[in-house]
């Protein structure tokens, strides 16, 4: 039986966007109406599409405030949907972050707060404390977001460049009731990273941040160097009472997605083995190793015997070096192309299930055995592009981007590498 090998890739990665649909994962978890009020706040670039669902499922009268990405907003009756800058940070943000503490603030323990998390709330929940100015943190941001860093190292400092994050959400909160379902878009879902940890106790320390800042050699505006050698930037710590009424459930995991999308792979008579929802590493360097395993089973059948699907999720990082226009997952896909040469047949997609890949405006992109002859005769020299951070032109260029608009979820990166023959 023929298989359209592109058709299947695109397929597997709605079977992981699907798997994530705050319409499908959110109602079962929604907690008791209480007696007095339910609030509910949240952000991320789910976070109106999470509102929504709390509205077609929740019985009794309901207020609130959520904060999403420009673009990604739903039509919600009773909780005001307000849209902002990712990844990095905006005025309209740091608003809608200063009305969601007011919201929160003056409760009772008859209340209940439910707060909606998802990824890219950091970004969208800039709300520094005083002394530090909305450009002092866009700056460390934009730094943070060049320099390599992974994604608990970035919301390390985050938290505490935050009156916010880092449980301070919760803190503001008490003593009411505070339920919050999160997506989870970070390597072995920790929610104290997703979104910054806004009700969660946190684990890093200012020294931390600071030691983050200095691995990178990024160079902070004097007021953040001050407010992080200062007590008043510690963040609460587990045990701490005033979190003692908080509750942190996961409604949505990496790993759910990559389960669904190998069940369309093995539907499909595909071997399929999924190699990890938490991998990490330098994009480029992790296409290298995923070209080597697939080269492996094309040429010994080891770990699976072809045709075969190899999946993974997590998220990679770029140290960007170039000029071009990038996103993680082209990147990731013109490392892999290049290191496997043209050789088993080797198809992939890589994509962010967000629908956006790092700032630019498709998903991610499609890798075709036949990607490096298709370059050279357009013209393109792929180790040139790849050199300069330029993946998204390459993959523009030969019309094999993944273009989905927002999904309205988000569980990190998305990879399947199909290898259809041997060499």
């Amino acid at each position: 039986m023929s298989i359209d090998y592109r058709r299947l890739l695109l397929d597997m990665f709605q079977a992981a966007v699907n798997a994530a649909a705050p319409t499908l994962c959110v109602p079962a978890y929604l907690p008791p109406r209480p007696k007095g009020r339910t609030v509910v706040v949240g952000a991320g670039k789910a976070a109106a599409s999470m509102a929504a669902a709390v509205e077609a499922h929740w019985n009794g009268p309901i207020e609130g405030l959520v904060v999403t990405r420009y673009g990604h907003g739903v039509p919600c009756r009773h909780i005001e949907v307000v849209e902002a800058s990712h990844p990095v940070p905006d005025e309209a943000g740091s608003n809608a972050a200063r009305r969601i503490l007011d919201k929160v603030s003056g409760l009772t323990a008859d209340d209940l707060v439910l707060v909606l998390i998802s990824g890219g709330a950091s970004a969208l929940l800039a709300l520094p404390p005083d002394g530090i100015t909305l450009a002092d943190k866009q700056a460390v941001n934009r730094a943070l977001l060049k320099c390599g860093a992974h994604i608990a190292e970035m919301n390390a400092v985050r938290k505490h460049l935050s009156i916010i994050k880092g449980g301070r959400l919760a803190v503001a909160a008490a003593p009411a009731q505070v339920v919050t379902l999160a997506i989870s878009d970070v390597p072995g879902d920790d929610l104290s990273v997703i979104a910054s940890g806004p009700t969660v106790p946190d684990a890093s320390t200012r020294s931390d941040a600071l030691a983050v800042l200095a691995k990178y050699g990024i160079e902070i505006p004097a007021t953040v160097a001050v407010h992080l050698n200062d007590g008043a930037s510690d963040t609460p710590t587990l045990g701490d009472p005033r979190l003692a009424n908080v509750v942190n459930i996961l409604v949505a995991t990496p790993q759910k997605s990559l389960e669904a999308a190998a069940k369309v792979a093995r539907d499909a008579g595909l071997a399929t083995m999924i190699l990890g929802n938490a991998i990490e590493g330098e994009a480029r360097d992790v296409g290298i190793v995923h070209a080597g395993i697939a080269r492996q089973c094309g040429d010994w059948g080891q770990p699976l015997e072809i045709p075969c699907v190899l999946i993974s999720g997590g998220e990679t990082t770029v140290t960007v070096r170039g000029n071009g226009r990038g996103g993680r997952n082209a990147e990731f896909l013109l490392s892999l192309g290049i290191a496997a040469d043209g050789r088993n047949g080797i198809w992939a997609l890589a994509a962010d299930t967000d629908g956006i890949d790092g700032s630019e405006n498709n998903a991610g992109a499609i890798l075709t055995p036949d990607m490096l002859h298709r370059a050279k005769r357009t013209g393109i020299d792929v180790k040139t592009r790849l050199a300069d951070n330029d993946a998204h032109t390459v993959f523009a260029a030969l019309n094999d981007l993944v273009v989905t608009g927002p999904t309205l979820t988000n569980v990190n990166d998305f990879r399947a590498v199909l290898v259809t023959r041997r060499s």
